[in-house]
């Protein structure tokens, strides 16, 4: 699960489409979102660790700097959201969460499904 401000961050992400912490910062503030350059890095650096962004190195003046972008992000973190299932309800979350989605109009359901990359 992504708190707010995770979300914020990979949103800004998402729409720039590959950034270093700084830029991010600077979207955010566009945003209304404000926050330091340094909790901007912490975040990015959290969401690298959890798999929903890349990086790459790149020389910049004064050294060097990340540069992040966001994975395929629905199905990474629809994916996550499954294992938290599994991890906080057991074998009965997962049967109650089948019994949900057998109830989605097959159309519905064959979409998540290929999301989830299950088809």
């Amino acid at each position: 699960m992504l708190g707010s401000l995770e979300s914020d961050v990979l949103r800004s992400l998402q729409e720039l489409g590959e950034a270093p912490a700084r830029t991010v910062r600077r979207d955010l503030d566009h945003r209304g979102v404000r926050v330091a350059y340094t909790t901007v890095a912490t975040i990015l650096s959290r969401l690298y660790e959890k798999g929903l962004v890349r990086r790459r190195r790149e020389t910049c003046r004064g050294g060097e700097r990340y540069v992040y972008r966001p994975v395929d992000f629905e199905r990474k973190y629809l994916q996550n959201l499954l294992k938290g299932v599994v991890a906080m309800f057991g074998p009965s979350g997962v049967v109650h969460l089948n019994e949900e989605i057998s109830k989605l109009h097959p159309d519905e359901e064959a979409e998540l499904r290929r999301r989830l990359g299950l088809l």
